[in-house]
């Protein structure tokens, strides 16, 4: 099916997160897709050197340090820009998986700000250029833990069910505008880095998440998904995309061969 090509008005992609795994690999399906995208992520090492990457393959890119939770930093950033096409909230993560009466709370908090109150920031932050664009698009990428609830995942389970109410919320809220919202949930992804945040550098732990699973999804799938949701004509929204590897029937329920 071809994919629609942004407007001038709508051709800036701000992805969030943007460092490595979906964020990196969302920006240069993006690029490819001839938007100018946009890097953001506390890494600036990181985003600088996709950047490069980018703009020597001749796409467009620009880098810029920010980290989501500091709404200072997050309405600079913002004041720079007059309109923007599409926002990709990919900035998140989780942090361990002990259950809900020894969690720690600090890691709820960190989860809590990072996926919901960073993702708040930079949709209010941008959602009036997303809509003098014309023609915008805001994407959640939230997780089918925001779907479902897991032992040993409370805390990341609530904090992605957080991002999941505020996307479906500001879909009922700015109806009629032109901006659309789109909600990403991706289920089992292996990447470089997440499993391994999760626990703290733990390889032998972040190795079992994915021990026995012939094919976890990978970023470029998710990547892919969100910039075929984002590129659909401008009168179709995707509300919510789903997409597991055919081994993971939910998150409780995963094929793993021996």
């Amino acid at each position: 099916m071809a994919t629609a090509a942004p407007s001038a008005a709508s051709r800036i992609a701000v992805v969030t997160g943007a460092s490595s795994g979906i964020g990196a690999a969302t920006a240069r399906q993006l690029a490819r897709a001839g938007y100018r995208v946009v890097l953001t992520a506390r890494r600036k090492d990181r985003i600088e050197a996709l950047a490069e990457e980018l703009n020597t393959a001749g796409h467009s890119a620009a880098a810029y340090q920010l980290d989501v939770t500091d709404r200072a930093a997050v309405d600079e950033f913002a004041s720079a820009f007059r309109t923007i096409g599409v926002l990709v909230n990919n900035a998140g993560g989780a942090l361990g998986a002990d259950p809900v009466a020894s969690g720690d709370p600090a890691d709820w908090r960190t989860m809590y700000e990072t996926n919901v109150l960073g993702t708040l920031n930079v949709t209010q932050a941008l959602l009036p250029k997303l809509e003098a664009s014309g023609d915008g698009v805001v994407v959640v990428v939230s997780s089918t833990a925001g779907h479902g609830t897991y032992e040993g995942g409370a805390g990341y389970v609530a904090a992605k069910h957080g991002a999941h109410v505020l996307a479906e919320t500001l879909r009922l809220e700015i109806v009629g505008k032109p901006v659309r919202v789109v909600e990403i949930a991706p289920g089992m992804v292996k990447t470089e880095e997440f499993a391994l945040t999760r626990f703290g550098g733990d390889t032998d732990r972040a190795a079992k998440v994915y021990e026995g699973v012939a094919e976890p999804l990978t970023a470029d799938d998710v990547a892919e998904t969100i910039a075929w949701a984002v590129t659909r004509p401008s009168h179709v929204n995707v509300d919510l995309l789903v997409l597991r590897p055919r081994a993971q029937a939910s998150n409780t329920k995963v094929h793993r061969e021996s």
